[in-house]
């Protein structure tokens, strides 16, 4: 299994219509084939300047392969993404054990 995390910051302002759109496209990610347990979050914590997460899971690497790979993550990723989020930290875990 494969975890995939991604928190990032917007170039929109907090609870903005901007903001509330790109979390409804991003929607889109869920339904590609190989993703598990989609997830959408918000920072409470001060301790760091992300505002956002992303979580995921995937049963094996050509799953999460097939995810990274599939047109509508790419779409995503070229539209939206790239234009719309400030920055980022991406992490992919694999359970220990």
């Amino acid at each position: 299994m494969i975890r995939h995390t991604v928190a990032f910051r917007l170039r929109h302002p907090a609870r903005s219509e901007q903001e509330r759109d790109f979390l409804i496209a991003a929607r889109a990610l869920a339904g590609i084939p190989g993703v598990e347990r989609f997830e959408q979050l918000r920072q409470t914590s001060p301790k760091n300047d992300f505002a956002f997460g992303f979580s995921m899971e995937f049963a094996d690497q050509a799953a999460y392969d097939g995810y990274n790979e599939h047109p509508v993550h790419v779409a995503f990723v070229a539209d939206r993404w790239a234009a719309e989020v400030e920055d980022f930290l991406e992490l992919d875990y694999e359970p220990i054990g």
